[in-house]
């Protein structure tokens, strides 16, 4: 067989199992939204089904060899063509895949599939004794898996390969602490600074239904298309990719808590805009797909924060929010409101953290995971490590378990691995926004006039499109001519929160 045709077939096998995993996608999605509790029994089986399917799908021998049949022909001689890329990374999906076995697969659909529910129940009745069995079901197969994969320094690494490709515990540990030893006396000086923010701002009667059109009307604004997508309620805020011209979002609302909300749709809507900023030629392939969960969390971050939080963004939406909620915030000053959305304070919940704090709280959920994962922490002993953690941190102690270990969703649902893409996500954020800065000199003019079209454009074209042509690192110095480093977020944080809070 000719290495052209090796490569067509190799490229339509993988497609299909892609639209599988979209099955899945979609499956998962009605999960969180709008199945019925009593239906999560047979959900895991109809999940397990779908991932033993796709599994088998990407181990078959065939895959195998059409793979031998590419690798070192002259069609992938250059090493960023569309055809090397491709064979690139589905040769490295095989790899991994292969050293899985089947039943593992589908004992961790099935299982965090049920951990899921657990933890919604649990973290209603803030209650950690009725999930830690689950938790500890979902701990013991996450180290098999590390161990079925392999790794060189720690199991934590073969977990974090999967979101993050090329990264290791080692390396993120030095970043991490760096970001911290410059972080923590930035808190300090806010907190010490004697400004307080006009906080019962945000906690006005802000009705639901009225954040909704809010919500998706900043949406629409910054770039998702919602004739192909929507938006519902879920208990923890996610967007779901399922493909060309179907991506979900959801978020979560409370009468009295505006910013759980509305920058929770934000930050969703920087996900739907990457997934619909994909090139829909190359669905179902390495290049029609995200590069990395920490260049997907840098555009959450980035649309939420660093133009969501931003006093441009307000000059043009205070307004609105005004006419939006009558009566509710008619008497409030964007020297004010800019302050009560970026109030610094050290808090429990890390989905309503401010900017400044917020890494501490990824920090904290890394160390955890990789004792769970070495076994240095026993899953039932996750709330005490939790808050002693927390306290050392924040100088605080969470009242109840659902403001500690069980406010996320990532352990019941297996993402162990998943958590530090959010802290790199801020890193890769703010090294973006500096450069998109540099290349587009009327940025914030253009936001302060609710004019989101180059920055989006900047982004589909710089970071979207390309898929998975580069890794993250590499794709960050082609982007902004430098490695990824933690100081264009100090800067950032800096200058914002020094003119905020007269530092």
């Amino acid at each position: 067989m000719d290495a052209r045709t090796a490569y067509q077939e190799l490229i339509a096998d993988f497609r299909e199992k892609c639209l599988l995993d979209s099955v899945g996608a979609v499956v998962g999605w009605d999960e969180q939204t709008y199945m019925p509790p009593k239906g999560s029994s047979h959900r895991a089986e109809q999940m397990a089904l779908v991932a033993k399917m796709s599994h088998a799908k990407l181990t078959s021998p065939r895959i195998g060899e059409r793979l031998a049949a590419v690798e070192g022909s002259e069609l992938v001689r250059d090493g960023e063509t569309i055809e090397a890329v491709n064979v690139r990374e589905i040769r490295r999906s095989y790899y991994r895949a292969v050293k899985l076995p089947s039943r593992l697969v589908e004992e961790l659909a099935r299982v965090t599939t049920q951990a899921q529910h657990a933890w919604r129940e649990a973290r209603k009745n803030r209650k950690f004794a009725d999930f830690a069995p689950w938790l500890e079901k979902v701990v013991a197969l996450k180290r098999e898996e590390a161990q079925a994969v392999g790794y060189r320094e720690s199991p934590y690494d073969a977990l974090l390969d999967e979101y993050e490709p090329g990264a290791t515990a080692k390396e993120i540990t030095e970043v991490f602490a760096k970001l911290r030893a410059e972080l923590t006396p930035l808190v300090g000086a806010i907190v010490q600074s004697g400004r307080t923010p006009k906080r019962d701002l945000l906690t006005r009667e802000f009705p639901i239904d009225r954040q909704a059109i809010f919500g998706q009307a900043a949406a629409a604004a910054i770039g998702f298309d919602f004739a192909a997508g929507r938006l519902d309620l879920a208990v923890h805020p996610f967007c779901s990719g399922i493909g060309p011209g179907d991506c979900r979002l959801t978020t979560r609302y409370a009468v009295r808590e505006f910013n759980q909300g509305f920058f929770g749709i934000l930050h969703e809507a920087g996900h739907g805009i990457y997934e619909q900023g994909l090139d829909a030629q190359h669905y179902g392939t390495p290049m029609g797909t995200a590069v990395s969960l920490g260049i997907h969390e840098s555009q959450s971050r980035l649309w939420e924060n660093q133009v969501g939080r931003s006093r441009p963004f307000w000059e043009a939406f205070l307004p609105r929010l005004q006419q939006t909620f009558p009566g509710v915030v008619d008497d409030v000053s964007l020297d004010d409101w800019m302050l009560a959305i970026n109030d610094v304070k050290r808090s429990f919940i890390r989905v309503e953290a401010d900017e400044a704090t917020y890494n501490l709280h990824i920090i904290l959920r890394f160390e955890l995971e990789q004792a769970l994962i070495s076994g240095d922490l026993a899953p039932k002993d996750a709330p005490g490590a939790w808050n002693e953690k927390f306290q050392a941190s924040f100088d605080l102690t969470p009242p109840d378990d659902a403001q500690g270990c069980l406010q996320d969703v990532h352990w019941s649902m297996g993402g162990i691995g998943y958590f530090p893409t959010y802290t790199l996500g801020n890193l890769f954020a703010a090294q973006f926004m500096e450069q998109a800065r540099k290349d587009l000199p009327s940025l914030d003019e253009d936001v302060r006039h609710a004019q989101f079209g180059p920055l989006k454009d900047w982004l589909n074209e710089k970071i979207h499109r390309p898929g998975q042509q580069w890794r993250p690192q590499e794709l960050c110095r082609r982007v902004t001519g430098q490695p990824m480093s933690h100081q264009p977020l100090i800067r950032y944080l800096r200058e914002k929160f020094g003119t905020l809070y007269g530092l």
